[in-house]
């Protein structure tokens, strides 16, 4: 294989590898947490924020607060496990690259 084929080959899997991304970016992921829910996009930006407030007293802030926590950190999980899965072609067992 000549240097133009590799260089046009490497040109190809940077464009697929941009297209991947910007999907994951684009994807709206969903965690929750019994009362909570979060929904964050791949760039692992939270869009919203669902609290089922008519099951909470004002007593429950505490437990509100940690519902909260593993609601985001369940959405950020999905964030890792979807890029991991789209992007590990590329990557060839190379985490942490995007």
């Amino acid at each position: 294989m000549n240097i133009q084929a590799m260089m046009k080959q490497a040109q190809k899997m940077q464009k697929d590898m941009m297209n991947a991304k910007k999907e994951i970016d684009e994807t709206i992921f969903e965690g929750k947490s019994s009362l909570i829910t979060v929904e964050m996009k791949g760039t692992k930006e939270i869009t919203k924020v669902k609290i089922a407030a008519e099951s909470i007293e004002s007593d429950e802030i505490e437990m509100l607060e940690d519902m909260i926590l593993v609601a985001v950190n369940e959405a950020g999980k999905k964030v890792d496990a979807a890029t991991e899965q789209k992007m590990g072609k590329y990557t060839k067992g190379m985490p942490g690259l995007f």
